[in-house]
């Protein structure tokens, strides 16, 4: 395991969060959020690999390195961009998203896109060419340990809510070509075996279909004592469900992981693929899902999209983008 580097010093992060990278502000607490890549804000990245390794070894995951950067943050023929939460007032990176649009995805030589989730999941033909396109792919979603309400229930209060006007900005920004969010929940190996299960379970049961192949998990995780939960969780909905699966879960001194809980409540057309063994990252288990734009829950659209003005930087760029195509 090695050490984890030193800060970037706050007077170099804040030299590259420039005014032209903003995206928006969030509607609590009075962060802001931006858009930056490796070549604009190379100690930013730094910075932001920094604060995922220390966020992903606290709980129970991580690659063991100095910081968590891979070819994904620095090649940029691979497309891919941060989203930054930033916190003004105490000139710190609170969170963030690694994000690649569909259509920007280079395929390795077997036709499969090369994205970090390609290391887990097989994508079919048919989501290749039907879903892939119009699709952004979300990835090394983290929570600064000092933002998170284990350690500091006052600034942790909304750095999710924040998180999630960053994704609903991605949304005004590219729905007009993207219909679709890919990306994985993560829960660490220390949570309980018998959570973990229930959740696998339940997952399955609202989002799961049995003929789905779009996404295939390579180191699937198997559901066991489905005939017990099967007695657990018979509730009549989604709703009655979600009860027992609190109720469940509380009774192993646990919570549901703050994402996990977060997604299962965007949208009730959310697909999940199963999960998978991330045996690159600690071995966290990693669940896949695909969420619609146009499928979330009206309280989530009007909170993290409606009534967000894109700035007239970003005007342009999707126009160019447009027209680049």
């Amino acid at each position: 395991m090695e050490p984890i580097i030193d800060p970037i010093p706050k007077d170099l992060l804040m030299a590259e969060l420039t005014p032209s990278k903003f995206l928006r502000a969030t509607n609590k607490a009075g962060n802001k959020l931006y858009i930056v890549d490796g070549q604009d804000s190379p100690n930013v990245l730094r910075e932001i690999g920094r604060l995922r390794e220390i966020a992903f070894r606290d709980g129970g995951g991580g690659t063991g390195k100095a910081l968590d950067l891979d070819r994904f943050d620095t090649d940029p023929s691979l497309g891919y961009k941060q989203l930054v939460l930033w916190d003004p007032d105490a000139e710190a990176i609170i969170g963030g998203y690694r994000f690649v649009l569909g259509t920007d995805v280079v395929p390795d030589w077997k036709g499969q896109p090369m994205m970090p989730s390609a290391h887990l999941f097989r994508f079919s033909r048919y989501f290749i060419k039907r879903f892939l396109p119009c699709t952004i792919e979300l990835s090394r979603s983290f929570v600064s340990p000092d933002y998170q309400s284990t350690r500091n229930a006052t600034k942790s209060l909304y750095s999710l809510d924040n998180l999630f006007d960053g994704l609903g900005a991605l949304i005004k920004l590219y729905g007009s070509r993207m219909k679709y969010y890919f990306g994985k929940m993560t829960i660490y190996p220390s949570y309980p075996k018998e959570g973990l299960n229930m959740i696998l379970y339940f997952l399955r049961k609202h989002f799961g279909r049995k003929e789905d192949l779009l996404v295939i998990p390579k180191n699937k995780i198997a559901v066991f004592d489905e005939v017990r939960l099967e007695g657990v969780f018979s509730g009549k909905d989604f709703k009655e469900d979600y009860k027992i699966l609190k109720a469940e879960i509380h009774k192993l001194g646990v919570n549901i992981p703050p994402l996990v809980n977060s997604y299962m409540n965007l949208s009730p057309s959310m697909r999940t693929f199963g999960a998978a063994v991330n045996d690159e990252f600690g071995d966290v288990i990693e669940v896949g899902l695909m969420i619609k734009f146009e499928d979330l829950y009206p309280d989530k659209t009007a909170r993290h999209i409606n009534g967000f003005p894109i700035p007239n930087f970003l005007k342009f760029f999707r126009r160019s983008k447009k027209t680049a195509k």
